[in-house]
């Protein structure tokens, strides 16, 4: 029983989620020929699924993208938040740039395209078990062009904030120390200033924000650096 046990933790090991149980036991049963990859589990809903993942170790998980109700897309974020070791794929997609890029945000590492045959699948299990990102350079050009876009966003998001905000370069340092914690008295010393000054940064700081406390105004500080 022993030596069972430690071949499989060798194993890379799959939890199948499949809408109908037959063609998921099917693809188990093929899976179970490899000798390198270990069946934990093969279920029709993601409920199932999740129980499975916080309780066994799971190396891959195999999510169809035909489950109800946005399901694989829901379980993908809810194994990524819940179970990160765990690498989701998305099974049965077509190559299309916007649905492929929603189960990337989703957490998923990679993808099978329904017309993909076994070997792939299997191919596309082992390089994600690698720490590859198994997409094709099409895919891959839109992820890359969907980050810069959403850094872009981000930048155009912090730039507006501190521009409506109308904080001066000196209160935008006083600001920064807030945010490190430190007292009237530090920000003064670590600027060279009086602390009757950094009172009056301070006070101007908290009416350009319309907050009422130091710790509401690090909260702003926080959200423009995200």
């Amino acid at each position: 029983m022993s030596e069972l046990v430690n071949e499989s933790d060798q194993q890379i090991r799959i939890l199948l989620v499949n809408e109908i149980r037959l063609m998921g036991n099917v693809i188990a049963a093929a899976l179970e020929d490899e000798p390198d990859i270990y069946v934990v589990g093969c279920v029709t809903n993601p409920d199932e699924a999740l129980k499975i993942v916080q309780e066994k170790r799971v190396d891959v998980a195999l999510v169809s993208t035909r489950l109800p109700d946005q399901g694989a897309l829901k379980l993908t974020t809810a194994i990524t938040q819940l179970a990160p070791s765990t690498t989701v794929l998305a099974l049965g997609l077509t190559e299309e740039k916007q649905r492929v890029l929603r189960y990337v945000e989703a957490g998923a590492t990679g993808y099978s395209l329904k017309d993909d045959s076994l070997d792939e699948l299997v191919n596309t299990v082992r390089a994600v078990q690698e720490g590859k990102v198994y997409v094709s350079p099409q895919i891959a050009a839109a992820i890359i062009e969907r980050l810069s876009e959403l850094a872009r966003m981000f930048s155009d998001v912090e730039n507006s904030v501190t521009d409506v905000a109308g904080l001066t370069p000196r209160e935008l340092e006083v600001l920064e120390l807030i945010g490190q914690d430190m007292t009237n008295q530090k920000i003064a010393e670590h600027l060279v200033i009086e602390v009757g000054t950094v009172k009056n940064h301070v006070h101007s700081i908290l009416e350009k924000l319309n907050v009422s406390s130091r710790g509401d105004a690090a909260a702003y500080l926080a959200f423009i650096k995200k």
